[in-house]
């Protein structure tokens, strides 16, 4: 009896010949959002941008994800939207389906990519194909180490130096930073004179700390964030009452075509992270808009902003208040210089390629069950 994915996926070939160095890869995504996502969601986006631009390059992709996803690689639909848009109650359940068909599949892939946090590694371990994962979240939690130590020999990308810290012995392969799309973000000038704050309401993104910013420099400040309903209590609580002062205004969360607007035409980003930040993809999307930002001195923070160059590194609300007065609209061309430098798509898929062109010439001996450490 044939399983819902093998319905899904009947009649899609993933056999090919390579030519001229192009490989079949399959992006194995996380299931909670499409790919790209409607609203908010990092780990997605990350996941179209790269894929898009390996297809552009000549590749053979393959994609694991939601079925409302879109993409120009051969998408086997794993679930039939988005997990956060529908009644899932085990979302665990519809990874699990979809891992087993990757493991289904391995032999046609030259390499496969996962991006579904540690979720396959009793399948991956077990695979002679070269496979590789990136993590996208924080690794700061005691409950990982005896995992990673167990899985010791699953090859991994972190998203940026500071994020492998706690696990600094893991078996890590490179950083890749993220990257977008040159042409997706257009920088603005600041005309709209008011401080942004953009990405997800949670007691970590530190929200009530921008708004103290925007209302001690005498600015207004717009905000675009998502709610999840984890938060729900908070931004009751902590949040809404802060929305009634002046010059704040809550938007709600805002799509990919309402970003370059948004971003480009505040003075300034807000990025008070109470947390460390794995990567945090709203600041290269500050920076493709020409937008500097204030951000605090946590997580990835300094490896992506530079202190007075395109931005302001800072470590308290006083200093943030500081920066926003020394703004400098040059440094909005320099922004957007060091993002088509350092973070656009290309180089995060050039980045990627190397990985996988290296790991490819491995050999992945399978791992015995019960042969791990415990």
């Amino acid at each position: 009896m044939k399983t819902a994915l093998e319905d899904l996926s009947e009649g899609i070939s993933l056999e090919s010949v390579n030519f001229g160095g192009s490989m079949r890869i399959a992006q194995v995504a996380p299931l909670y959002e499409s790919v790209p996502p409607k609203l908010y969601g990092g780990t997605e986006r990350v996941v179209h941008y790269l894929t898009e631009a390996l297809v552009h390059d000549g590749h053979e992709v393959t994609l694991f994800a939601s079925g409302d996803s879109s993409t120009s690689a051969t998408l086997i639909p794993c679930c039939p939207e988005a997990l956060r848009l529908g009644n899932s109650v085990i979302p665990l359940a519809h990874h699990m389906v979809m891992l087993n068909e990757v493991a289904r599949l391995a032999d046609d892939f030259d390499i496969i990519h996962f991006h579904c946090d540690f979720l396959h590694f009793p399948f991956s371990r077990h695979f002679q194909t070269a496979h590789v994962t990136t993590l996208h979240g924080r690794l700061d939690i005691p409950d990982l180490v005896p995992l990673y130590e167990e899985f010791s020999e699953v090859p991994l990308v972190s998203i940026s130096d500071s994020q492998r810290t706690p696990l600094s012995w893991a078996n890590w392969q490179a950083t890749v930073h993220h990257g977008l799309p040159r042409h997706l973000l257009k920088p603005g000038q600041g005309s709209g004179r008011y401080l942004a704050f953009l990405g997800r309401i949670a007691p970590e993104k530190r929200v009530d700390r921008a708004i103290e910013i925007a209302l001690r420099s005498g600015l207004p400040i717009k905000i675009a964030a998502k709610i999840d309903r984890a938060d729900q209590e908070y931004f009751d609580a902590k949040i809404r009452p802060l929305l009634r002062e002046k010059g704040v205004e809550f938007i709600g969360e805002i799509n990919e075509g309402q970003k370059s607007k948004f971003l480009g035409d505040a003075l300034a980003l807000l990025f008070p992270i109470d947390w460390p930040e794995p990567f945090g993809l709203v600041m290269i999307e500050s920076l493709a808009c020409g937008t500097p930002l204030i951000a605090w001195n946590c997580g990835s923070v300094p490896e992506i902003i530079t202190h007075h160059d395109t931005g302001f590194v800072v470590n308290s609300i006083d200093q943030a208040v500081a920066a926003v007065q020394q703004l400098d609209r040059t440094m909005r061309a320099r922004c957007r210089e060091v993002f088509e430098r350092r973070f656009s798509s290309e180089r995060m898929m050039s980045d990627y390629l190397a990985v996988y062109s290296r790991l490819r010439g491995k050999h992945f001996e399978p791992v015995a069950i019960g042969s791990g450490s415990v």
